[in-house]
C-alpha cells in the first residue's frame, strides 16, 4: 500500500490508499516516504480544498478497518457538521454506549481530519487527540478546530 507525505499548513501529513480508497492519514509520519505527487489525484484536491475552506466536505472512499462499534463511531463523527462540536457524552447518548468507549474508538480512527474526530470534545475542555491529552496532537486539534471557526481557548483542557 502506498504511502506519500502530503503537505498542509499543520505540516506534512502521511497519506496510505489503494487505488482511490484512503485507508490511513499519519498525523506524524516518518519522513523518508513518497513525495504527494504519487497521491490519488481526488484525495489531493479534497485535502487542499479543506485546507483552503475548513468548511469543504471530504467524499474521498475510505476504507475503515475496525470493529462495528467503532465502525458506528466513526460514521457519527463523519456527520458532524465542519464548525461544530459534540462531547463524547452526546455520542455515547446517541450510540447506547459510555464516553470512555468513544473516546477510544475515537483514539483508533486511522483517518484523523478525513474523520473528523477533533470534533468531538470533552464536557470541560478539549479531551484528547489521536491518543495523546497534551503536546502535539493536542496542539494539532486546537488548530484544526480554529481552521473550522471554532473558538478555542490557547491554554490547557
Amino acid at each position: 500500500m502506498p504511502m506519500a507525505l502530503f503537505a498542509t499548513p499543520l505540516g506534512p501529513i502521511g497519506l496510505r490508499w489503494t487505488g482511490e480508497t484512503l485507508l490511513a492519514v499519519d498525523l506524524e509520519p516518518p519522513s523518508a516516504v513518497a513525495d504527494a505527487a504519487a497521491v490519488p489525484p481526488a484525495l489531493g484536491r479534497q485535502l487542499s480544498a479543506y485546507f483552503a475552506d475548513g468548511a469543504a466536505r471530504f467524499e474521498v472512499p475510505l476504507q475503515l478497518c475496525g470493529t462495528s462499534f467503532q465502525r458506528r463511531v466513526w460514521a457519527a463523527i463523519r456527520a458532524i457538521p465542519a464548525g461544530t462540536t459534540r462531547t463524547y457524552a452526546d455520542l455515547a447518548r446517541d450510540l447506547g454506549s459510555a464516553p470512555r468507549a468513544v473516546g477510544q474508538a475515537c483514539r483508533a480512527n486511522p483517518c484523523p481530519i478525513v474523520v473528523p474526530c477533533h470534533r468531538v470534545v470533552a464536557v470541560r475542555g478539549l479531551g484528547g487527540f489521536a491518543g495523546e491529552r497534551a503536546g502535539h496532537k493536542l496542539a494539532l486539534k486546537r488548530q484544526l478546530l480554529r481552521h473550522e471557526g471554532v473558538a478555542v481557548d490557547a491554554g490547557g483542557d
